[in-house]
């Protein structure tokens, strides 16, 4: 067993422009797409997104939504030509997302790989900020992004996790086992946020940004009646092998560990069921009520409820799941890998400090970290919760600006422990991962921009000038692709026709042997 697995997390960041509520925020988020594409030379003519085998309402449960009762926010394989949508030399997307500039980074194969990538869209986000002051139609307005995941006046936004998981494994298993550790593992990876409620009308502080927004125990949507557990069953990758498990129930994490244990220990546990080595029923009574309630619960004193009648405290459950781990990787020889290790490593460590000393997990875990130092402004100035002036902190916290994000500040002044180094992190912005298709994809991007007319997960479709078609490359395996696999053919390609050549000649099939 090991945390390695395809992965990779879409953030979308908040857009506002301070002192004018009614700015479009579907207009500014094209606005920072383009700024940022062309940039670097992308601009979002080019290398937009192919939508041929996308396929939102195909739900893993056996069947097919209709479009017509689909909501129009489900409907995201329908190119919008008013939107901005661009593939980058990071084999990353970066596009219009309903109202929000969306950032999704390339696959990767760690959860150490997958904080990178997903630090790399920070900058490429500060830098859209910095961009779009030179565009003529936004010139002098002071548009701004938070990587966050509400408003605090209703309106909620998505940070997703993606893991390409076993096609064989049953998904009535993954909702059983997976729905009792998605209800406590915001008390390691929440962000926090000041105000209860979807509309952040009670006054107090919350572990998770996103937990009040959540409806249902399962289902398709995204933006309405948010599930636990999402179905959509659109693998970007071979159907008949694979799932890809579209998880949209995280929050943004600015704290290098909390992103590590937020895809680590998910993908570890996702090892466990596929293997069918769950070994203790956590199934939760009233799921979406509990993760609530979890939410609420600063002093991690309310206990979980299960359907056995037992009634235990989150970080007993997440202990649960973490000795079935333990236990796991001990009876196959121990830690498979030095990710696995890390992981586990954090996994426990983080457990202990929030059993034992909460405010110890300050470095680590986001929510615990911004309470911290709400809690010194609300003793500075005798502050409630109910003051607008720690709601302003809260904005301010996720803020992308390095001289103005409360968290940047404080992370240059060391106050948070950093697993990737700065440089590792720019590199990201503009480098692939080496070990999944996003190789291919974004060194195409690179260097045959001209060439490529659009992309995929999936797919790299381009224009030649001695074919007289467009040419498509399927990608449906995430694990080709790779530097060590096409690396020499595309560095030793002058032009984007001879390594389309060279590629088709290495996929021909040699002489048969007798």
């Amino acid at each position: 067993m090991t945390v390695r697995r395809v992965m990779g997390i879409e953030t979308e960041y908040g857009i506002s422009v301070p002192g004018d509520p009614q700015a479009n925020p579907m207009v500014l988020s094209g606005h920072v797409v383009h700024a940022y594409a062309s940039s670097q030379g992308l601009p979002a003519a080019r290398a937009s997104w192919d939508y041929a085998d996308e396929d939102p309402l195909r739900d893993a449960r056996g069947w097919q939504m209709s479009r017509g009762a689909a909501h129009p926010s489900q409907l995201t394989d329908v190119e919008d030509p008013t939107m901005a949508n661009v593939v980058l030399t990071n084999g990353a997307r970066l596009y219009v997302d309903h109202a929000h500039p969306e950032y999704s980074s390339p696959e990767v194969t760690t959860p150490r790989a997958a904080v990178t990538w997903d630090r790399a869209g920070e900058l490429i986000m500060r830098e859209a900020v910095q961009r779009i002051q030179s565009v003529p139609a936004v010139a002098g307005i002071p548009v701004n992004l938070y990587k966050n995941n509400t408003d605090g006046k209703g309106a909620s936004y998505g940070t997703h996790e993606n893991y390409l998981m076993r096609r064989e494994t049953p998904f009535l298993r993954i909702v059983a086992q997976l729905t009792p550790f998605f209800v406590a593992r915001q008390v390691m990876c929440g962000s926090g946020r000041v105000g209860i409620g979807v509309d952040s009308k009670i006054p107090g502080y919350q572990i998770a940004q996103r937990s009040d927004f959540f409806e249902a125990e399962v289902g398709l949507e995204t933006t309405l009646k948010r599930p636990i557990i999402n179905t959509r069953d659109e693998p970007h990758a071979l159907a008949d092998l694979y799932r890809r498990l579209h998880v949209i129930i995280g929050d943004a994490n600015h704290c290098d560990v909390a992103g590590l244990l937020k895809m680590g220990t998910t993908s570890l546990v996702l090892a466990m069921i596929e293997d069918g080595t769950i070994t203790r029923d956590l199934s939760v009574r009233n799921p979406v009520q509990t993760l609530h309630a979890v939410s609420h619960d600063i002093e991690l004193r309310e206990t979980i409820e299960l359907t056995s009648g037992e009634r235990i405290l989150p970080i007993e459950l997440l202990w649960a799941y973490f000795e079935m781990a333990q236990e796991y990787l001990e009876e196959r020889g121990g830690m498979s890998d030095d990710d696995t290790a890390e992981v586990m490593h954090w996994w426990e460590r983080v457990l202990t400090l929030l059993q034992t000393d909460r405010d110890a997990a300050a470095p680590y875990v986001d929510w615990v970290g911004k309470l911290r130092v709400l809690e010194r402004y609300r003793d500075r100035g005798q502050l409630s919760w109910e003051s607008p002036q720690l709601r302003a902190i809260d904005i301010q916290w996720s803020d992308v600006r390095l001289e103005k994000g409360l968290f940047n500040r404080m992370a240059l002044a060391g106050q948070f422990h950093e697993l990737v180094p700065a440089e590792e992190v720019k590199a990201a912005v503009t480098e692939p991962p080496e070990d999944t298709r996003a190789y291919f994809r974004g060194t195409c991007i690179s260097r045959f921009p001209d060439n490529v007319v659009a992309a995929s997960w999936d797919s790299v479709i381009f224009d030649v000038p001695e074919s007289r078609a467009l040419q498509r490359v399927p990608m449906l395996e995430p694990l080709r692709g790779t530097r060590a696999a096409v690396g020499e053919l595309m560095e030793t390609s002058p032009d984007a026709g001879t390594m389309l050549r060279r590629l088709s000649a290495a996929a021909e099939p040699g002489p048969a042997r007798g």
